[in-house]
């Protein structure tokens, strides 16, 4: 049961974290700030069901930017 919790509690330390690092002027904590943010999405992502996975590609796929453009042209 607690396991579907876990994803979102990552998730939400990560928007913690990143507030936490937009407030703070000191050095150390933005680099605490952005160093727990990547740990928190990469193992979100990782033990995350495979759905999310999907839903997280169609949105990568969706949003292209102009340098994939660029590729696609080259391979043309």
């Amino acid at each position: 049961m607690a396991l579907p919790l876990f994803p979102l509690l990552l998730f939400l330390t990560a928007i913690a974290s990143i507030v936490v690092f937009q407030k703070t002027q000191n050095d150390i904590f933005a680099v605490l700030g952005v160093a727990s943010t990547i740990a928190c999405l990469i193992w979100g992502l990782v033990i995350a069901h495979w759905s999310i996975h999907i839903l997280t590609l169609l949105i990568l796929f969706k949003f292209s930017t102009p340098i994939m453009h660029l590729v696609v042209q080259e391979q043309e």
